[in-house]
């Protein structure tokens, strides 16, 4: 039984509250790769100091890549603060 079960990796994806357009990108296109490998993605915002005002901002980027990976994987968690950090984590699709 144990030898049959599936081992489930789990990829992270890091941003800032204030992360660019063209860093945002680069980093979508890993998380694709990582969810087409069968991975699950924790994708989560760093608020580093001060930067914990910005809660909305990471917030609105976090579904934003739940929206935009919407045909490559489902949400499993939507994001949720946890002390200075905000995750979220999205499960691949089934084939």
């Amino acid at each position: 039984m144990k030898a049959k079960a599936s081992k489930v990796i789990i990829k992270e994806i890091r941003f800032g509250p204030n992360t660019d357009d063209h860093d945002y990108e680069f980093k979508k296109k890993h998380a694709e790769k990582f969810l087409k490998e069968g991975a699950k993605l924790k994708a989560y915002v760093f608020f580093k100091g001060r930067s914990i005002i910005y809660k909305d901002k990471g917030e609105i980027l976090l579904l934003k890549l739940a929206q935009e990976l919407e045909e490559l994987g489902k949400v499993e968690q939507l994001p949720r603060l946890e002390g200075k950090r905000m995750t979220m984590f999205i499960a691949p699709k089934k084939k």
